[in-house]
């Protein structure tokens, strides 16, 4: 089935890439400390994901739009891949792995706030008052929902906050690749095959590659399991990102921390506490404001081309 290309549907693909979002970080906070190389880990499972896209990619018929692409889009499937792809991951999980998992899911969360700071400029995204509100409430739940001295309190901490800077940069790229008519599954593929391949290249420099051969039972099903989940989210963001503002698609992909919370208190059998509750609550209304606010900018979109022809 084809998903029709409006805003509705890209903020609908966008609530699944949340849902996504939120059951991986809590699960790769619990697999990565089965691994001695996150980096590996991380390379491994893009690979696997990288080929699968791959000939998604090729079935589509990817291989004849990548020879139409000019060398800017090609640069822009290069810049995807390297830093969406690779180093950006590397850091991440490698962060993820000396943090805790609540702490990785808001810091990563914060993209909304640098996405919204580079889109407004550089893709001439607007900022209404749905959409201001929004921000303010999702950055005040994003603050209330912090876990107690983990945010910037470590390396692992920080390594998770350069990661998310360059993922805002991934997204203007990718943004913009997806306006000029690049499909999304040339550039998913791009972002997963060539990010594995910088990720390989990294471990070939640090780590060791032979490590796979030594991986267990579990290790395999923690693979098996986050990488159907990576290649989900890779699909919905971009088929969401096509579709709709960045400023709403990273705004609505916070309500993946609430997923996460709730992941973390179910595992530990607690309840959360009321400053968790209120963080939870305070993300969920920034995130239907800026579903309210995506709906506005559908609506003016349809008026200005239902005007068109008259004023033609």
């Amino acid at each position: 089935m084809r998903v029709p290309n409006t805003v509705g549907w890209g903020i609908g693909l966008a609530l699944a890439t949340a849902l996504i979002s939120g059951v991986s970080v809590f699960l790769n906070g619990q697999f990565v400390k089965l691994f001695h190389d996150p980096t590996l880990l991380t390379a491994l499972r893009n690979g696997i994901v990288g080929i699968v896209l791959v000939v998604i990619a090729l079935g589509s018929g990817g291989l004849r739009e990548v020879r139409r692409l000019d060398r800017r889009q090609l640069g822009g499937l290069l810049v995807v891949g390297v830093i969406g792809g690779g180093i950006a991951f590397a850091l991440f999980f490698n962060g993820l792995a000396a943090s805790s998992s609540p702490a990785a899911a808001i810091i990563h969360k914060t993209l909304f706030v640098w996405v919204a700071a580079l889109a407004i400029p550089l893709l001439g995204e607007r900022a209404g008052v749905l959409q201001i509100g929004s921000l303010v409430l999702l950055l005040a739940g994003t603050i209330v929902l912090a876990p107690t001295g983990t945010i910037g309190a470590g390396v692992g901490e920080a390594m998770v906050v350069a990661a998310t800077l360059l993922w805002a940069v991934e997204v203007i790229v990718a943004k913009r690749l997806l306006r000029s008519s690049v499909s999304v599954p040339v550039v998913a593929a791009a972002r997963m095959a060539i990010g594995s391949a910088a990720l390989f290249a990294i471990v070939g420099g640090t780590g060791d590659v032979t490590d796979v051969a030594g991986f267990g039972t579990s290790q395999w099903f923690a693979i098996a399991i986050t990488s159907l989940l990576l290649a989900g989210y890779v699909l919905t963001w971009f088929g969401a990102l096509q579709r709709a503002p960045a400023t709403s698609v990273t705004s609505v992909l916070v309500l993946g921390a609430v997923v996460t919370t709730m992941l973390q208190s179910w595992n530990t059998g607690g309840v959360p506490a009321p400053a968790a509750t209120t963080g939870n609550l305070l993300l969920i209304a920034g995130g239907l404001l800026a579903v309210g606010a995506a709906w506005l900018v559908n609506q003016e979109g349809r008026a200005v081309t239902a005007e068109a022809p008259a004023q033609g």
